[in-house]
């Protein structure tokens, strides 16, 4: 019998479904603001200010800041386990890379919410 040891990024069907379903929502999120920002007459502060002001932009902002977090944690754990070898330096950069990513969706929700 092999055994077989659980090494690399092999997390199969459900990385594939996340990096693509956060990506088609990044991209839908990306033509809406487009199709907002080519309708304005002018792209000021005030402007801006009352693009993110309803609710719903709100939301469809925070889901964007959600889908890519999740985006980039699921690329850059795949990248630092099938390229860095040492799991304790591994387990750093994954600690590292989710202090960021939690900090930027922090930083990003505080934003959004004082508008």
């Amino acid at each position: 019998m092999v055994s077989r040891a659980a090494v690399g990024a092999h997390y199969g069907l459900r990385d594939w479904l996340a990096q693509r379903i956060t990506a088609i929502v990044m991209a839908i999120y990306t033509l809406l603001l487009l199709y907002a920002l080519a309708g304005m007459p002018q792209v000021d502060f005030v402007a801006w200010r009352l693009l993110f002001a309803p609710q719903w932009m709100k939301l469809a902002t925070l889901l964007f800041v959600v889908a890519l977090c999740w985006h980039a944690w699921v690329g850059v754990r795949n990248i630092f386990m099938d390229y860095v070898k040492n799991g304790a330096v591994r387990l750093t950069l994954h600690a590292m890379a989710i202090a960021w990513l939690i900090a930027c969706g922090a930083w990003a929700l505080q934003i959004l919410w004082r508008i």
